[in-house]
C-alpha cells in the first residue's frame, strides 16, 4: 500500500541545510495499521505529509499501491488525496460555520456527488463514528473528542484506502484519545482501510499492529 525507498528530506534554513528525514525505508501492508512513534520533531508529521503529497522528498521514492509518486502532477495528487487519502489532524480542521454533517458532506461536494446518495454516504459515516445523533450540531457544539469523531468521520467520507493520522489524539483528554485510537484501529478490521498512525504516546501505539520508532529523522532498528 505504502513504501517509501530511501527517502530524505531536508529544509533550507538561511544558508544552512537542516535534514528532516534520513535514508527512509519502509513499507506499510494494505489493511495494517501501523505506528511512527517518537517525540516532537523527529520526522513523524513530515513523514506523513510526503505520503500525502503535501510536502516532496529531497531525494528517493515514494510508492502507492505500487506506483512510483515521483512524477505526479498537483492534478494527480489532489485527486489522489480525494480518492485514495484521508487525513485526520491533531487540530480538528472542522469549519465552524457548518453542521458535522456538513463538514462530513464537504470532500463529497468536491467530488461532484449532491442529493439522496451524498446524505446517506453522510449518515452512513457518521453512524460508523458514533455521531450521527449530532449532525446539526456546529463544531463549538462538540466537545474535542466529539470533534475528532467528526474529523474521522469526514476523512473516511470518500472511502478511502489510506488514512493518515498526524497526532489525532493530541489536543483531547486521556478518555477521548483513548476512544479515538480505538476508533482508528477498528477501521482495518471493519472497512478493510491502512492507518498510518504519528504518535508520541506509547498507550496509542500499542494498539497498531506495528510500531516504527523514529528520532532524529531516522527509524531505528
Amino acid at each position: 500500500m505504502v513504501k517509501l525507498d530511501h527517502v530524505y528530506k531536508e529544509y533550507q534554513r538561511g544558508q544552512a541545510l537542516v535534514p528532516a528525514l534520513r535514508d527512509i525505508c519502509m513499507d506499510v501492508s494494505k489493511g495494517e495499521f501501523c505506528a511512527l512513534m517518537g517525540p516532537s520533531g523527529c520526522g513523524k508529521s513530515t513523514l506523513l505529509n510526503l505520503v500525502a503529497g503535501l510536502d516532496t522528498p529531497t531525494a528517493g521514492t515514494i510508492f502507492l499501491n505500487g506506483r512510483s509518486t515521483l512524477d505526479f502532477s498537483d492534478a494527480d495528487w489532489t485527486t489522489l488525496r480525494r480518492e485514495v487519502i484521508g487525513m485526520v489532524f491533531q487540530a480538528f480542521h472542522l469549519l465552524p460555520g457548518l453542521t458535522a454533517g456538513e463538514n462530513v458532506a464537504l470532500p463529497l461536494l468536491l467530488s461532484g456527488k449532491a442529493g439522496r446518495a451524498m446524505r446517506a454516504r453522510v449518515a452512513e459515516c457518521l453512524e460508523a463514528v458514533g455521531m450521527r445523533h449530532r449532525d446539526v450540531h456546529r463544531p463549538s457544539e462538540l466537545s474535542g473528542g466529539e470533534q475528532q469523531r467528526v474529523a474521522i468521520a469526514r476523512a473516511l467520507a470518500s472511502s478511502p484506502q489510506l488514512i493518515l493520522a498526524d497526532e489525532p489524539t493530541g489536543n483531547l483528554d486521556s478518555q477521548s484519545g483513548t476512544e479515538i485510537i480505538a476508533l482508528l484501529r477498528s477501521l482495518p478490521q471493519r472497512l478493510g482501510q491502512t492507518v498510518l498512525l504519528a504518535t508520541h504516546s506509547q498507550e496509542a501505539a500499542q494498539q497498531a499492529d506495528r510500531v516504527l520508532l523514529m528520532k532524529d529523522g531516522r527509524l531505528q532498528f
